[in-house]
């Protein structure tokens, strides 16, 4: 159930407001508790059994943890916690390329004549579990937001042991924080600590409501009447074959998917933020206008901000973040970048991406850094927008290969096939406000009016503020409507998280 489907905005959504508003608050949780379990089961079924028991060993490992900390211990137990919620990201997410990579060693090797068999089809076909766990391919069923929820698990048992937070005693209370379905499926990562004081107590107010309403009608724009309109020629472009691509197609296709994965990403943050607000919680941003940025290293601020801050604060600074030698820096770097191409998905384009992220990020420490401060913005910007959409190429290839031959392409090295494939094929008065709408809403011009509105109340101009404000009211309505129309119209509306 995706928070741009039909049944999700007319049935699922009011339902689960009624129902919230209607009970005593001390029961509130439990309903939201129960809402994003069968939410969550509605895709995945007999997987939630997988969610469940994140939720239910890391309370109990959050509770234990604290008590041991306050003998001074609890150094085994976190640790036993960290490789817990790793190991069941392994398992389902890595377990298959991991095993595959295994064969294809031991072939290398001449160990083997040839391929092991899919690491599924080991399991006993007759186990109660088999079809739960398994594809009819014989691969290893991959949890939806497993990543997700697996960083979010492990936070909290790291805050708990460093005394940041104190554990949740509360089952239903920690179980709605790590399975409320805002943030399940897609993001952002929610860290316990910044929301535990509205868990325990909170309070929806009309204008937080409204604006909930307002950050999750931009956000469902975002994903259906954009990223969704350049998905159609992205996903149609990255499946041509490698040969017959030509440069004006391959370099249609990266801005279309270029701006699919922003809008699409940062439309689902705006949606669960929306509904956040809704509910009473107030998450952080997840996306800061990264297309504007001057430096990878800003990018970085500005892209998936809850994944990015994780790393940092859970991986890159525990291995001594800058504070430690020159060398020992640049390796933290790209090991963290390598983990966090990883953490994307399992297979080697995307650690490649990774790589090409942190490698970047190392040379803006060394003289590129201080060469580019010394560049026109103009000029910076367009070296970050060239540098992320080469790596966006890794980051869509089905492997590697179709990958380099994509660059190829793009640099105009292959003739292709012109005559089969040319851009006419998809750039359509549709796709062409969708890539203008994409282009004007990578910058921060929203803000820009809402500052001024401000402004303007603040002079004492009502008149104009008012103006402005039901303009902005109808730009929403229009955008409400013409995403409903779009669903209504039954449109191409992809799912790209499934990897994560």
């Amino acid at each position: 159930m995706l928070f741009s489907s039909t049944i999700f905005l007319f049935l699922f959504l009011p339902i689960v407001l009624a129902l919230y508003f209607t009970v005593r608050p001390g029961l509130r949780n439990g309903v939201l508790l129960v809402a994003s379990l069968f939410f969550y089961a509605w895709g995945e079924k007999a997987l939630v059994a997988v969610l469940v028991l994140s939720i239910v060993s890391n309370w109990a490992l959050g509770v234990w943890v604290e008590r041991a900390v306050r003998r001074g211990q609890g150094r085994r137990i976190v640790a036993g916690a960290v490789v817990f919620n790793v190991g069941l990201l392994v398992a389902f997410k890595y377990a298959d390329w991991l095993w595959s990579i295994l064969g294809h060693g031991l072939v290398a090797l001449g160990l083997t004549h040839g391929p092991l068999p899919e690491l599924g089809s080991l399991l006993d076909p007759s186990s109660t579990w088999h079809d739960v766990l398994v594809t009819s391919g014989g691969h290893i069923r991959l949890p939806i937001g497993v990543s997700f929820f697996t960083f979010q698990a492990t936070s909290y048992v790291v805050d708990v042991y460093r005394r940041d937070v104190e554990a949740e005693k509360s089952l239903v209370n920690f179980g709605m924080y790590k399975a409320f379905f805002p943030q399940l499926i897609a993001g952002p990562i929610v860290r316990y600590r910044d929301i535990h004081d509205q868990i325990r107590d909170r309070l929806v107010r009309r204008e937080g409501f409204a604006l909930g309403v307002r950050r999750f009608i931009l956000g469902l724009g975002k994903k259906v009447l954009i990223a969704n309109a350049a998905a159609s020629c992205a996903d149609a472009v990255f499946a041509i074959p490698a040969a017959e691509l030509t440069a004006p197609v391959s370099w249609l296709g990266l801005v279309c998917y270029s701006l699919q994965i922003y809008f699409d990403f940062s439309g689902y943050s705006d949606m669960a933020i929306g509904l956040g607000h809704m509910f009473g919680f107030t998450f952080l941003e997840n996306f800061a206008h990264p297309y504007i940025s001057k430096s990878i290293t800003e990018f970085w601020r500005r892209w998936h901000i809850s994944l990015s801050t994780w790393f940092r604060d859970y991986l890159y600074i525990p291995l001594g973040g800058n504070r430690v030698s020159r060398g020992r820096t640049y390796f933290n770097l790209l090991l963290v970048f390598f983990l966090c191409g990883l953490w994307h998905g399992a297979a080697f384009n995307f650690v490649v991406w990774g790589l090409w992220h942190g490698a970047f990020l190392v040379l803006e420490r060394t003289g590129l850094g201080r060469g580019l401060e010394r560049r026109t913005p103009l000029l910076r910007h367009a070296y970050v927008l060239l540098v992320v959409l080469v790596g966006w190429v890794f980051f869509r290839a089905p492997d590697l290969g179709y990958a380099l031959s994509y660059l190829g392409a793009m640099a105009g090295l292959q003739a292709g096939a012109p005559l089969a494939w040319h851009v006419d094929l998809w750039l359509d008065p549709v796709l062409a406000a969708a890539l203008l709408a994409g282009f004007v809403g990578s910058v921060p011009w929203v803000q820009e009016l809402a500052a001024w509105h401000a402004q303007l109340e603040a002079r004492g101009r009502r008149a104009l503020g008012i103006a402005l404000e039901l303009a902005g009211t109808g730009a929403l309505a229009l955008v409400l409507l013409g995403s409903i129309l779009e669903l209504a119209a039954g449109s191409y509306n992809p799912f790209i998280y499934f990897r994560f």
